[in-house]
């Protein structure tokens, strides 16, 4: 399975694939990384976000261990169990313009609001022209679960904010309907594993096709937006992200996306909000 990334270097930005382990670029020019499963690359280049997509948006509550954190954490209890069992699934916009979404080891950010804040790891759905399903890639929809767990009409402060969403480090075409297998792990600035754990797509209530069809039911979704199809991986109640964690998330046939933590303000500093 050929998987597409981007790549920054001595001629700009380029398009490229990963050859047996081997970043290849359009013109032609062959580089080895040094990780090949994160596909970290030796200076002078860097690794982007695959693509910059014009939208991107999420599904909530498409795994049962998802809808069972958020009853437990929320103090209006029946909501996120009606969403699990109804035929509309809740979609929401996470960004656009790629203002609040970052690419591979790009810091992501985390609430100075919130006190339990979360890393969501997802595979995103490329949206093709038409509807269809142009590629799979990871993502990572971060969110304060105390904002979301005080009243849901909070989701967009839980959920929308500096450095709230990673994508990355490919794109794959999917050529047949399959179950993928997620790993989150996160480890703390001495890389002591603090949190690690796994899922599969086969725990979703909907298919990628069906949550794709709702996001565009009367809605305008640009071809080039991903969404983000849920997670099934949820930390336990003492845990929180702290600067200076690092979030990994894995699937194999995509590899893995690694990003530090730092404080969303930091990243409000460096690049302001025009």
């Amino acid at each position: 399975m050929v998987r597409y990334v981007r790549v920054r270097g001595p001629n700009g930005v380029e398009n490229a694939t990963v050859q047996e382990g081997r970043v290849v670029t359009d013109a032609g020019t062959t580089i080895e990384p040094n990780d090949p499963d994160t596909l970290q690359l030796p200076s002078p280049y860097e690794l982007m976000a695959p693509f910059d997509p014009a939208e991107v948006w999420c599904a909530g509550v498409t795994y049962e261990r998802s809808r069972d954190a958020r009853v437990e954490e929320s103090v209006v209890k029946d909501v996120y169990t009606l969403v699990y069992e109804a035929p509309r699934p809740e979609l929401f916009m996470k960004d656009a313009g790629m203002r609040r979404t970052v690419g591979p080891g790009r810091p992501i950010g985390i609430r100075e609001d919130s006190a339990w804040n979360v890393p969501e790891p997802e595979i995103g759905v490329v949206i093709g022209r038409n509807g269809r399903i142009a590629g799979l890639t990871i993502g990572n929809d971060v969110s304060s679960r105390d904002i979301e767990g005080a009243n849901p009409l909070y989701l967009p402060q839980a959920k929308i904010y500096a450095g709230a969403c990673a994508i990355g480090p490919a794109v794959i075409v999917p050529t047949e309907e399959r179950a993928y297998h997620l790993t989150l792990r996160v480890t703390d600035e001495w890389a002591r594993v603090v949190y690690e754990d796994t899922t599969t797509t086969s725990r979703m209530r909907r298919s990628f096709a069906e949550l794709v069809e709702w996001l565009l039911r009367d809605n305008p979704v640009p071809p080039g937006s991903v969404l983000l199809t849920g997670t099934g991986l949820v930390p336990p109640d003492d845990f929180t992200l702290q600067p200076g964690h690092f979030v990994e998330i894995h699937v194999p046939e995509i590899g893995t996306l690694v990003n530090p933590v730092v404080r969303a303000s930091e990243l409000m500093q460096k690049e302001p909000v025009s």
